[in-house]
């Protein structure tokens, strides 16, 4: 699990480009599926036979991209104009690197030089259409060789191990959820199950859309990393959930109130088997399980999750022992569907 989310968080997979994130998962997902399709969004929908056939129709989903930026403009200078590829906070990427294209060019998000700066721009956060991405170019000309309107770039993909358990990388949302979707194909599985590596979640649950509207499960299970805020100064009613405190099993978010019944299951299940979970303490965050809950006839949803800390971000931080028990749950839940 650890070594598989390490892999996937140094690929690139910005929203809408995804390719590279695909291409890995197909290989190591293809020898162990019994079906799969890439429909025209981009998402991979793996269907794997288990122990025993159901009328239940069963899905599980994880999205492969990650927040970025795509490339707008181009300045006679050679600097580059950029937007956001899903919600990023700006006061974080100021001096980040991040790689272009396929070709993975190298960039730096600048700002104004600091002795420029007016009092008053000192009190605030520059807007992204002040920032600029420098690739070393001497001009428009020049920097058109390297990059192309439309490029998307995501965060320099460094992972490193650190303190006490903790993992620092990129994109831990929702290559975490992919991880653990890996680790459930690979293995034997109770009942027949459908998993679907979603698309274009961090701009609007796009893929997801399709993949509910193609398949109309009956039952959901979304597998996702969810914002944590156990910082300093945050009180505790308002940290949401917090790393080593185990998985998150919410029972409602900003897009979705999830199954009662399968929220039950799922925390007894927990409870009864020694995994150590939380639930959120505020109304936060979406997940594909917005649309696929509410797509078609309808689906029991329910959602684990992995706490992390400066999510959306290029250090994003999640605790090793919070995750690692992710596929192990969700196996324990398959194996109560496939008694119904």
């Amino acid at each position: 699990m650890l070594d598989t989310l390490k892999t996937l968080c140094y690929l690139s997979g910005a929203s809408g480009y995804e390719d590279e994130v695909r291409d890995y998962i197909l290989e190591r997902v293809m020898p162990y599926s019994d079906g799969i399709i890439t429909d025209a969004m981009g998402n991979l929908i793996v269907t794997k036979k288990g122990k025993k056939q159901s009328d239940n129709k069963i899905l599980i989903c994880a999205h492969m991209d990650e927040v970025g930026i795509i490339i707008t403009g181009i300045d006679d200078d050679g600097y580059l104009r950029f937007d956001f590829l899903g919600g990023i906070d700006r006061r974080v990427i100021i001096g980040k690197h991040i790689y272009i294209g396929k070709d993975r060019i190298h960039g730096v998000i600048g700002i104004k030089a600091y002795h420029h700066v007016s009092k008053e721009e000192e009190k605030s956060v520059p807007k992204r259409e002040d920032m600029y991405i420098d690739i070393g170019a001497k001009s428009k000309d020049e920097a058109k060789e390297l990059v192309s309107l439309g490029d998307a770039g995501v965060f320099e993909d460094s992972v490193l191990e650190f303190g006490n358990g903790f993992l620092k990388a990129k994109a831990i949302d929702d290559r975490v959820g992919c991880a653990a979707m890996i680790k459930l194909i690979e293995s034997e599985l109770p009942c027949d199950c459908t998993f679907a590596f979603t698309v274009q979640e961090e701009i609007g649950t796009r893929g997801a859309r399709i993949v509910s509207s193609r398949l109309n499960p009956d039952t959901a299970i979304v597998l996702e990393g969810t914002t944590a805020a156990d910082l300093p100064d945050v009180p505790e009613g308002k940290r949401i959930c917090n790393l080593g405190d185990g998985l998150v099993i919410p029972f409602m978010d900003k897009g979705t109130v999830y199954s009662r019944e399968l929220y039950k299951t799922l925390t007894e299940l927990a409870d009864k088997n020694g995994i150590k979970w939380q639930t959120k303490t505020m109304i936060a965050g979406g997940t594909d399980a917005s649309v696929i809950q509410r797509g078609g006839t309808g689906a029991d949803t329910i959602a684990i999750a992995a706490p992390v800390r400066n999510i959306h971000s290029p250090a994003s931080i999640a605790k090793i022992s919070d995750f690692e028990a992710m596929p192990h749950l969700a196996m324990l839940l398959l194996e109560e569907l496939s008694e119904k």
